[in-house]
């Protein structure tokens, strides 16, 4: 029976990929789901190691590879990932695996597969190495969040971040609207959002909305220069541009 660890900030992500590994096999023992770097360091200084991590690159706290700045992690790797694979093929080239969200049943029992090949041989399973880190960070920098992974009732939707029209925070909770005015919940603060969005395509304009360029219908000028937007989704209330940051927004519209 193999001993896994799940190192997943998205609840519903982490919620498929546990059902997913006990898919494969029920006797898997899921050790625990941790959603932080700072949490995974406290794990693996007070446990024996897992047979296996199941590890998301981005987490609440930071990216996953500054776990390994802070603690060994002697067992293998499998990353998990919305960026896009040309960004990380140096998992290929080390022999880590990697699977792209949302994930799929083949891709998982693929490198399920894989790992159980090589732990039942004389084979030695892949470590992550400092090498292999520093290539991957170096990426990951030029990288920002294609799409966002949300549930909708059993299942989970992938949605590219070209159909976001904004992001916005109600009552301690997150949400985004689509291009076709559709909203969802999802499992980020927008402090969190800003830092993994493309600067180009969206802007924090007050504490409330971070927007996309395209999400606007009306710019409007009043009271002592302020903004005011009209967004096209035509049910929502024009919103105000914070006065701090007035200046910034012009120069991301190119006023």
């Amino acid at each position: 029976m193999y001993k896994v660890l799940i190192i997943e900030d998205e609840k519903p992500a982490a919620d498929w990929l546990k059902q997913l590994i006990l898919k494969f096999d029920q006797q898997i023992s899921v050790l625990a789901v941790i959603d932080s770097v700072s949490g995974a360091e406290e794990w693996f200084q007070h446990h024996s190691a897992p047979d296996l991590v199941f590890m998301d690159i981005q987490l609440a706290d930071g990216l996953s590879f500054e776990i390994f700045e802070r603690v060994k992690v002697p067992c293998p790797v499998i990353f998990t990932t919305a960026y896009e694979e040309y960004a990380i093929k140096a998992f290929k080239v080390n022999s880590i695996d990697y699977l792209l969200k949302p994930i799929a049943w083949s891709e998982l029992e693929t490198a399920m597969q894989k790992f159980a090949k090589q732990f039942h041989t004389v084979q030695a399973l892949p470590i992550v190495t400092g090498e292999l880190l520093s290539k991957v960070k170096e990426m990951l920098r030029k990288q920002y969040k294609t799409r966002f992974i949300i549930k909708v009732g059993e299942h989970l939707k992938s949605i590219p971040v070209e159909e976001i029209l904004f992001f916005y925070s109600l009552e301690k909770a997150t949400f985004l609207c689509t291009s076709d005015f559709k909203t969802y919940l999802v499992d980020y603060s927008l402090d969190r959002i800003s830092e993994m969005v493309d600067e180009q395509r969206f802007f924090r304009i007050n504490r409330k909305y971070i927007l996309s360029n395209l999400a606007i219908a009306d710019i409007v000028v009043y009271s002592n220069s302020r903004l005011k937007i009209k967004l096209k989704k035509a049910d929502e209330e024009p919103i105000i541009v914070s006065r701090d940051k007035v200046p910034g927004f012009k120069e991301w519209l190119d006023l």
